[in-house]
């Protein structure tokens, strides 16, 4: 019998891929939207809000699993409307008798200072696996692919400044995912009993600073971007900084930076046996990620 899948922020960047993934591979999907008469992708739109608790039970009926891929990362209470929201979803799913719920975190080691981003990503695990269903959980940094805040940000940087005088988070290792990859994973551990309750760490096959990301984006695109850190540029002034020279507002580049301090690198490759296949390396995540803006006709 086909299962019936119910994705949660479906016309975001992740959950639009996802939902079209799902569909080819023969699920019915459920596009879970706030704005269901302007939804154009993949599935049966349904809408529902995980602020609002009321609105979720119809979008749960009849459903067998679930991905929860929303978050308020452009809010300056993003904590606490993340928290209420994952309680609300959990609720949700446990009352539905969900089969599981597929969760995409953030990368990060809980034995260090994480930021209020990534602590924020933590508690939404935690308060998600109190409820009675599965909880299969994947923690990645940066989703190259067009549409991703980080890595949007990453390419106008690149692309508009021959200088940068950067803080000292561009020499943060981090270990981007092509989205391509993300997807894969997000959809490989769907099926398999053995994920039911189990933590992944995803990434692409390089780990790299900041620094090397815009560098690197930069020349795939026929530039050169020097680099000048002072190391007293706090997360506030960088916020500052990257308001005026790209498209990010204020609130999510602050909330942003604040995660850049931490590396986010993965240590435990699990997901490789369960989900096998090759990687795609940074360079060609790039590629990828800048011929779909061109094909999505965004300007230059």
């Amino acid at each position: 019998m086909t299962k019936t899948i119910l994705v949660s922020g479906a016309s975001g960047f992740i959950g639009s891929h996802v939902a079209e993934r799902l569909v080819e591979q023969g699920y019915r999907v459920r596009a879970m939207t706030r704005r269901p008469q302007e939804y154009r992708g993949a599935g049966e739109p349904v809408e529902a809000d995980v602020m609002r608790a009321e609105s979720l039970g119809p979008a749960f009926d009849g459903v067998d699993a679930a991905y929860y891929l929303v978050h308020s990362l452009g809010s300056d209470d993003f904590e606490s409307r993340d928290a209420e929201a994952a309680r609300a979803f959990a609720a949700a799913a446990a009352t539905a008798r969900l089969e599981r719920i597929v969760y995409l975190g953030g990368l990060g080691s809980d034995s260090g200072r994480l930021s209020a981003h990534l602590r924020s990503r933590r508690a939404v695990e935690k308060i998600l696996r109190a409820g009675p269903v599965p909880v299969t959980v994947l923690r990645a940094a940066v989703v190259v692919g067009h549409g991703n805040i980080s890595w949007e940000m990453t390419r106008e940087l690149s692309d508009r400044l021959p200088v940068m005088v950067t803080p000292r988070w561009v020499n943060t290792r981090t270990q981007p995912i092509a989205l391509a990859d993300a997807v894969r994973y997000l959809t490989g551990v769907l099926e398999p009993a053995e994920a039911r309750g189990r933590t992944y760490e995803i990434g692409g096959p390089e780990v790299l600073r900041y620094i090397d990301m815009l560098q690197r984006a930069a020349m795939i695109r026929g530039k050169r971007v020097r680099n000048v850190t002072v190391p007293l540029l706090t997360p506030r002034l960088s916020s500052a900084w990257l308001r005026l020279v790209t498209d990010v507002d204020t609130v999510t580049a602050r909330n942003l930076i604040d995660s850049m301090t931490n590396e986010v690198v993965v240590r435990d490759d699990a997901i490789t046996r369960l989900v096998p296949g090759a990687a795609i390396g940074y360079d060609e995540a790039v590629r990828l990620a800048l011929e779909q803006r061109e094909r999505a006709g965004a300007d230059r």
